[in-house]
């Protein structure tokens, strides 16, 4: 479920779907150390935090575009 406070920007919503993933292949990953799946449960630990990664790198462009923005608004007024 992505939250509503994401707007319509593209790339908070992509950090949104990336952080739902993550936290899929983590409990993935939770299971099977408990199974004892271990070569499974590192996949899924690697998956994850590529998924992590991907988010942050989202927020982070997300986060400059609005600065972009900002300054794009204050050189108009």
């Amino acid at each position: 479920m992505i939250p509503d406070g994401t707007g319509d920007s593209p790339l908070l919503q992509e950090a949104a779907r990336e952080l739902e993933a993550a936290i899929h292949d983590a409990r993935v990953a939770f299971d099977c150390i408990a199974l004892g799946e271990i070569d499974r449960a590192h996949t899924s630990a690697v998956t994850a935090r590529v998924a992590i990664d991907a988010a942050v790198t989202a927020v982070q462009a997300a986060l400059a575009q609005a600065a972009s923005q900002a300054e794009d608004q204050s050189a108009a007024r």
